[in-house]
C-alpha cells in the first residue's frame, strides 16, 4: 500500500484511540484484493454505462438478461456483512472500488484539505450531455467524510449539505474537487469545497459535519 493510501486509510498511527471509541460506527479496515477485483469493478462500471445507454433488440436483451441472472446467482452466496466486502475499502481504486461512488482518485489528503480528480461517465447522465444534478451532492458528501478524517476529527454524520450549481458539469471530462475544514466548534465541523473544470467553477458546497455521540449510529 502506498504512503498516501495508508494516510487515507488512517493507518499512520494518529488518532487511533479516538477512532476506536467514538459513536457506534463500525471501523473499516483498508484491503488490497487481488487484481481480479479491479477487473470486476471496472467491468461492472462498464455494464452500468451500457445499461443506461443501449437500445438493443429483444433477442440481445434476452441473452443479456440471462447472463445477468446467472451472474447474480453466482455472486449471491458470497454476500458479506457491512465492512467485509472490498467495495469502498480498496483505497487504490477509483471510488475506493465502490460502484456507489463516482470513479475518482484521491490526489491530496491531509489536514489542510483533500483533492480528488475524475470524471462522470454515461451512467451519471442527467440530460443534454450533463451530469445528473444529484450526483454532485454524492461526490461532495463523500469528500466531506474524507476531509473530516484527514483533519483528525472523529467519524461524523452530515448535518447539512448545501450545493450551489454554477455551471453545467460535463460527462467524460476530467474534473477536480477540493475542500477543507473552515472551522470547528465542539462537535461541529464546518467545511467548504468546490468542483472545477480547469478555471471554471462548476459547483461549490458548504457542509456541517457532526461528531457522533457514544453509541450513536
Amino acid at each position: 500500500m502506498s504512503e498516501q493510501a495508508a494516510d487515507v486509510a488512517g493507518l499512520d498511527g494518529t488518532g487511533d484511540d479516538e477512532y476506536e471509541h467514538h459513536g457506534g460506527f463500525p471501523k473499516y479496515e483498508p484491503v488490497t484484493p487481488g487484481p481480479d477485483w479491479a477487473r470486476f469493478v471496472e467491468g461492472m462500471r462498464t455494464l452500468q454505462d451500457l445499461a443506461v445507454s443501449v437500445d438493443a433488440p429483444d433477442d440481445v436483451l434476452v441473452q443479456a438478461a440471462d447472463q445477468v441472472e446467472k451472474l447474480a446467482e453466482l455472486l449471491g452466496p458470497h454476500v458479506a456483512p457491512e465492512g467485509r466486502s472490498p467495495a469502498g475499502r480498496t483505497i487504490e481504486l477509483p471510488g475506493r472500488g465502490s460502484l456507489l461512488l463516482p470513479p475518482w482518485n484521491i490526489e491530496k489528503f491531509g489536514p489542510d484539505g483533500v483533492r480528488s480528480t475524475g470524471m462522470f461517465r454515461r451512467y451519471h447522465l442527467g440530460g443534454n450531455g450533463a451530469a445528473h444534478g444529484g450526483t454532485l451532492p454524492l461526490l461532495f458528501d463523500d469528500l466531506m467524510g474524507m476531509i473530516v478524517h484527514a483533519y483528525g476529527r472523529p467519524i461524523s454524520r452530515t448535518a447539512y449539505l448545501h450545493v450551489d450549481y454554477r455551471a453545467i458539469t460535463p460527462l467524460n471530462t476530467t474534473l477536480a474537487i477540493e475542500g477543507k475544514v473552515d472551522r470547528v466548534d465542539g462537535r461541529k465541523t464546518y467545511i467548504t469545497a468546490k468542483l472545477t473544470h480547469g478555471d471554471t467553477l462548476l459547483a461549490e458546497c458548504e457542509a456541517l459535519m457532526l461528531v457522533l455521540l457514544p453509541g450513536q449510529p
